[in-house]
């Protein structure tokens, strides 16, 4: 026990990398260089960003799951690699519970479903009837597979009795960008991607996918509001978090807990999210834990109701 409160004490003793299960540009990216310098200064070592979008961030999550349990590797993660993808790959190699230990909660949102300008729907009751009697017609852009982007729209479609054709990119952007050029042309992802297409006049936001109206988009109704029977209840929450290999002390993880949340609360890192369009949460470890845990027995059923694989 001497030893490990020794190796806390001097946590930490080296630059960190900073993982992101998504490519630059992304919501994912934006959170962590908003807070790169702040928690540089607080932590005295370096934040080296690195950006993993492979296999859904399924690549990065694994990196991280088997790095060493120093705290000198972090995770930037999100629903997909960590709450979806073991009920989505039959040979996953690592376990999100026991390979991982969760951090804290970074920020916390609904998607936004949108469709690209020349789609003849303007709120969900018309897109899930132009679905309903156009099956397979349409593609819908995610920002990759296992995805709380993926996942959404697999949940609509599941709640629905509807289909389209899922097309699955390496992150954020090239998903926005597919849907904005009409090459997909529906997509469920967090604000930040889908309001600047919005406001270009290259796509339509129709709805909110959370319980209630979110704060940078009052106008926008919630898809329950939409009226259908199908849809009562309907949520589907895009998080992020950070995590560290398991065995990571807990006086180490504290200390990054601490280090973030103060860095989220800073005027300059707030001033940035809210730029970026994200809220920041925050939180205890314990705090992160719990989501995990209750994201994933929501969501197992629903993955297995759509029959969704990715291998």
């Amino acid at each position: 026990m001497p030893a490990i409160s020794a190796f806390s004490q001097n946590f930490p003793s080296k630059p960190i990398r900073w993982i992101i299960a998504s490519g630059a540009g992304s919501s994912l990216d934006a959170i962590a260089r908003a807070m790169q310098e702040r928690l540089a200064a607080t932590l005295g070592q370096a934040i080296v960003i690195e950006n993993r979008p492979q296999a859904g961030g399924t690549v990065a999550t694994n990196e991280v799951a088997k790095s060493a349990a120093d705290g000198h590797t972090w995770l930037l993660g999100f629903n997909g690699p960590v709450a979806f993808a073991p009920f989505l790959y039959s040979k996953l190699p690592y376990n999100p519970l026991k390979d991982l230990a969760p951090v804290v909660i970074t920020t916390s949102q609904p998607n936004i479903i949108a469709v690209n300008a020349s789609v003849p729907a303007s709120n969900m009751k018309e897109l899930v009837a132009l679905m309903k009697a156009n099956p397979g017609k349409y593609n819908y852009a995610s920002v990759g597979n296992g995805s709380s982007s993926h996942l959404t729209m697999e949940y609509l479609k599941a709640l629905t009795g509807t289909f389209a054709v899922h097309i699955p990119f390496n992150g954020g952007p090239p998903a926005a960008l597919s849907t904005a050029a009409g090459d997909t042309q529906i997509l469920a992802t967090v604000p930040t991607l889908i309001l600047p297409q919005v406001r270009a006049g290259r796509m339509k936001a129709l709805a909110v996918t959370g319980k209630t109206r979110y704060s940078l988009t009052p106008d926008l109704p919630t898809v329950e509001s939409a009226g259908l029977n199908e849809l009562k209840g309907f949520e589907a929450i895009a998080w992020n978090g950070v995590l560290v290999a398991a065995g990571t002390p807990r006086p180490i993880i504290d200390r990054i807990n601490a280090a973030i949340n103060a860095a989220m609360k800073e005027a300059s890192v707030m001033e940035r999210m809210k730029t970026a369009g994200l809220d920041a949460v925050g939180g205890s470890a314990d705090d992160f834990g719990k989501l995990i845990a209750d994201e994933a027995k929501k969501w197992e059923p629903i993955i297995k109701r759509s029959g969704a694989k990715l291998d």
